[in-house]
């Protein structure tokens, strides 16, 4: 295999070079607290690079812009700034555009950078960063594979190239462009020190994210709204009565509302082709000019919203061709982000509501996946098993010692499964079965743990929510209405 060389450049920047549309952001950042979500974290800041592109857009990360109360774009010499507003945003990508507020007299000294074509393993790369003084520090590397990786929020990954570089720190984060023959190829989104890897988003990726985005009204990414798994364990293989010489991956679950739904798609379909690709057991595909890729390029990576997909399955033992409208993946049982939105939650009489998603759990420390709740664990591993009759997944998560919740101080992190004998969907329904009055006044709520029922007194539970606002609680619900499956 040919040796890699990385050099090391410090130089001033020269009319026409990429280090001219290079933008420092800052960015004020503040979330909301998993488990009380009518408060705010601690504000924290984040200094970056952007790319300046034509009509006064710059590029960056989703996590430069995410949760963010206040952004900034400032000349690469730090002597002039000026307020930035969010443009478009991707939190799967990790992509996302701003734009100056009334205007910024320093970015028309800067020349807008172009967007390459696609590159190829082998290509060279050039990451651009700015010293404190504002002169620019290169350092370039081989691109040494492309992969289909997910840097930001979970997600089935989308095209990145890796490259092997010792990245020198300068006065600012690593979110950094890179250019190939002076024109934008990627965007650093992930650096590791130890292995010296920077994971870096594709040029293809940047040029369709910029290409939604050119109306103003930025849709995302397409999904096939499938899940699946291998088919590598032969008696499984026989059981789907698979061909030796097939690949194929097995559809184990299909979104309600999700392009495959849409196009009859079932659970048990094994996929064998996409757009005459063949996918084999391992769900990989071999691209002409990136060798092996994982197959969710062929329906998010390289294809927009409203193409037309065809797809080879296997059912029941037949071959069978579908014709896929693509779509936007529909809203999941579990939010895997909150990003952008506050997180919605209802307080009554000292119990404590909210919606089950991943940041929730993320919560429990970096070994969540083992030390939280197994009960909320077993729903973001089985979905399907939760999704009937709800929208999303209530969750009492703690209670607040009250005069109304006397006996279940200690209670935390149970499903809720019904309110007065009815089904729960969401926290709006939930709300609105609090809200009503029964004949004995008394709101029974079934869980999915011991006590399965709480009893809550209705009238004292409406004076300890008074009391609660006496005492400064900014607001004991916030609700959205959820979107129609």
């Amino acid at each position: 295999m040919k040796l890699l060389i990385f050099t090391l450049l410090t130089a001033l920047p020269l009319p026409g070079a990429p280090s001219d549309s290079l933008v420092r952001i800052n960015s004020t950042l503040q979330s909301y607290k998993a488990s009380q979500p009518w408060e705010k974290n601690s504000p924290k800041k984040r200094r970056g690079l952007g790319t300046l592109l034509s009509g006064n857009r710059v590029l960056t990360t989703a996590a430069m812009a995410a949760d963010a109360i206040y952004l900034e774009l400032e000349s690469a010499d730090s002597s002039r700034r000026v307020p930035a507003k969010l443009s478009a945003i991707d939190y799967k990508t990790n992509l996302a555009l701003l734009v100056p507020i009334n205007g910024a007299d320093f970015l028309k000294d800067l020349k807008p950078a172009e967007v390459s074509s696609p590159v190829k393993i082998g290509d060279d790369l050039e990451f651009y960063q700015l010293e404190d003084n504002g002169d620019s520090l290169s350092t370039s590397g081989t691109i040494r594979k492309m992969d289909l990786l997910s840097t930001f929020v979970s997600s089935g990954g989308y095209l990145s190239y890796q490259v092997k570089a010792s990245m020198q720190t300068a006065g600012n984060s690593f979110t950094l462009p890179a250019y190939h023959n002076n024109k934008l190829a990627g965007v650093l989104t992930s650096y590791n020190s130890k292995d010296q890897i920077c994971d870096v988003i594709s040029a293809d990726i940047i040029s369709a994210f910029l290409k939604d985005a050119a109306d103003g009204n930025y849709l995302g990414f397409p999904s096939l709204g499938a899940g699946f798994s291998t088919t590598e364990d032969e008696h499984f293989r026989a059981w789907l009565k698979l061909p030796r010489e097939a690949g194929g991956i097995y559809i184990n679950r299909v979104l309600p509302g999700g392009s495959g739904d849409s196009a009859g798609m079932k659970k048990g379909d094994v996929i064998l082709t996409i757009d005459g690709n063949a996918i084999n057991r391992q769900g990989y595909y071999q691209h002409e000019k990136y060798g092996t890729l994982y197959w969710p390029h062929l329906v998010g990576g390289s294809r927009v919203i409203g193409d037309e997909i065809s797809i080879d399955i296997l059912r029941d033992g037949k071959p069978l061709d579908l014709k896929i409208t693509l779509k936007k993946a529909p809203d999941p049982l579990l939010p895997l982000h909150r990003y952008g939105n506050a997180p919605p939650y209802l307080i009554k009489g000292g119990l404590v509501f909210q919606e089950l998603s991943r940041p929730y759990l993320l919560a429990f420390g970096k070994e969540w996946a083992s030390r939280g709740p197994l009960n909320l664990l077993d729903v973001m591993a089985n979905p399907s098993d939760y999704e009937k009759g709800r929208n999303r997944v209530v969750v009492l998560t703690r209670v607040v010692p009250t005069e109304a919740t006397i006996g279940y101080d200690r209670i935390s992190n149970q499903i809720i499964e019904k309110v007065n004998g009815k089904p729960v969907a969401d926290l709006p329904s939930l709300a609105k079965a609090l809200s009503s009055t029964t004949e004995n006044g008394i709101h029974e709520i079934e869980t999915d743990d011991t006590p399965y029922k709480l009893y809550l007194d209705q009238g004292l539970s409406d004076q300890v929510d008074t009391q609660f606002k006496a005492r400064g609680l900014p607001s004991l619900s916030r609700l959205y209405e959820p979107k129609a499956k």
